[in-house]
């Protein structure tokens, strides 16, 4: 959710009021996420909150069954909300808590993901299904990255919008490798904006051509394809 969402760990510590150490390890499965912290993750991604919330008392329960704590601050920082630290767990037993608190918050994450893909605009309409589209680049294949491999980029323009033949996404964040990102490096360089080969890699080069990109268009220079820049890259 976080990568699918573009945000940051500082962006999560400035909008859910968690810290980045709490997000961290609540990422890493170093501790076991409160609710709230569950409810302020799904706010902020914009998704109905009742399944992770069912499936965070199933991780809470497996979590507690094996003596583990929910949200064991790092030394020397105090728990969310100003609440009095836990105690630690012994270490021997605190990497098998971790292992499992992974394996459990990970498959809440995977099960919303399942459950309501992102959507780029409103509902499950249009954007949601070119998000999909450009994702598994149908007449492509599944997209695998090969170190020194690159694309051409035949620019085409259908129904006043440019076309790189990769995917036909107006919405999607990017930052993992993917169709979707080799068609807005060949987009950035139909443009005047060179991101390097276009490898499908979301790497500095092509961040540094999105910035550009996003100066010269008047959006903010925040280097992250969105809705907003794919809109100036369609034209």
């Amino acid at each position: 959710m976080k990568d699918r969402s573009g945000l940051g760990l500082s962006s999560l510590e400035s909008k859910t009021g968690y810290s980045r150490s709490s997000w961290e390890r609540y990422l890493n499965g170093k501790a076991l996420p409160p609710r709230q912290a569950v409810e302020e993750l799904a706010r902020v991604g914009g998704v109905e909150p009742t399944r992770l919330l069912v499936l965070h008392e199933v991780a809470e329960a497996a979590w507690r069954e094996r003596g583990g704590t929910a949200d064991v601050p790092a030394p020397g920082e105090s728990a969310p909300g100003g609440e009095p630290s836990t105690a630690s767990v012994p270490r021997s037993r605190s990497v098998l808590i971790g292992i499992c608190a992974a394996v459990a918050f990970g498959a809440l994450l995977v099960g919303l993901l399942i459950a309501a893909p992102w959507q780029g605009g409103g509902g499950g309409g249009k954007g949601a299904a070119e998000t999909r589209h450009g994702a598994a680049g149908s007449s492509h294949g599944t997209f695998v990255y090969r170190p020194g491999k690159t694309y051409p980029c035949p620019v085409k323009r259908e129904n006043g919008r440019a076309y790189a033949g990769y995917s036909t996404t107006r919405t999607a964040i990017l930052s993992q490798p993917g169709w979707d990102v080799v068609e807005a490096q060949c987009l950035l360089r139909h443009l005047g904006f060179d991101p390097g080969g276009a490898d499908g890699v979301y790497g500095e080069n092509t961040t540094r051509a999105v910035k550009r990109l996003q100066k010269k268009a008047g959006l903010p220079t925040d280097g992250i394809v969105g809705p907003h820049t794919w809109q100036v890259l369609r034209g």
